[in-house]
């Protein structure tokens, strides 16, 4: 079963070509890889490209040193258009965009779906945009990976990092959570709000509602897991759609994190 592309054409072009010029474009530049550290996770923004794609493009652009070693990604995003008891799991077995196919680890379903909390929702993929836009910027980094996608609606921080505990894995392994920051606000307010945020975040502090970011729940289980295995949080990028291409009356924050494990 394929789960085919629902905001291509809307969120990020629907045509190969255009949108593989789109992804590279917004991909920034790699840097140089800090010694005795690599990215184990990613907080990505899920706006359509023209608003946070270069926010995005920042985070994934990271990942470019290492990504011939990555094999399978971990994604996990708010549960916008279904309700959600817990994290669902689609019931396809591919996920589709215009830049072709990336296939559902199953190994990884098997073993969420002797958990509790996690369940199989096509509901809750058949729409579900946070996780899709981010599928073309990992699809034009890596050469060959599996997929995790996880829809995350009303579960604990605990549950969450549960989930991510069990499919941890090592240098193989990358994390993306997909959150925007605050929703609507005027562009002052928001940047303050955003701050705030931020900076709770790279304190390792649990954020406390969906109005601080849409995918507060997932972030949080996120923050528990990096907690408990000592991973260093840097902040890559950040802006909001005032800065970009929206009204500076009702904004969107966006903001790119990345978390860094050490290595040998």
């Amino acid at each position: 079963m394929i789960r085919p592309p629902a905001v291509a054409g809307m969120f990020y072009p629907a045509d190969a070509v255009m949108l593989r010029q789109a992804v590279t474009q917004l991909l920034g530049p790699s840097g140089s890889p800090e010694e005795g550290e690599r990215p184990k996770a990613l907080i990505v923004p899920h706006a359509g490209y023209v608003y946070s794609g270069r926010v995005a493009g920042a985070a994934y652009a990271r990942v470019l040193p290492y990504a011939e070693n990555i094999r399978r990604v971990i994604l996990l995003g708010p549960a916008h258009r279904a309700p959600v008891r817990g994290l669902a799991l689609p019931e396809a077995d591919r996920f589709a965009t215009p830049l072709g196919e990336v296939s559902i680890d199953q190994d990884a379903v098997r073993r969420l779906a002797a958990t509790p909390r996690v369940a199989v929702s096509a509901a809750a993929h058949a729409l579900e945009h946070s996780l899709e836009v981010q599928l073309p910027f990992l699809q034009s980094i890596l050469r060959d990976f599996t997929l995790v996608p996880l829809a995350v609606g009303d579960a604990t921080a605990e549950e969450v990092a549960e989930a991510l505990d069990i499919l941890w894995g090592g240098p193989e392994t990358l994390i993306v959570i997909s959150s925007d920051l605050s929703h609507y606000l005027p562009y002052a307010m928001a940047r303050r709000t955003d701050q705030d945020t931020m900076e709770r975040i790279l304190r390792g502090e649990l954020l406390h509602s969906h109005k601080q970011a849409c995918g507060a729940l997932p972030i949080n289980g996120l923050l528990l897991a990096a907690r408990r295995r000592r991973l260093t949080p840097k902040l890559i990028s950040h802006c909001n759609s005032g800065d970009t291409a929206g009204d500076k009356q009702r904004v969107v924050g966006y903001a790119a994190i990345e978390f860094s494990e050490r290595h040998d």
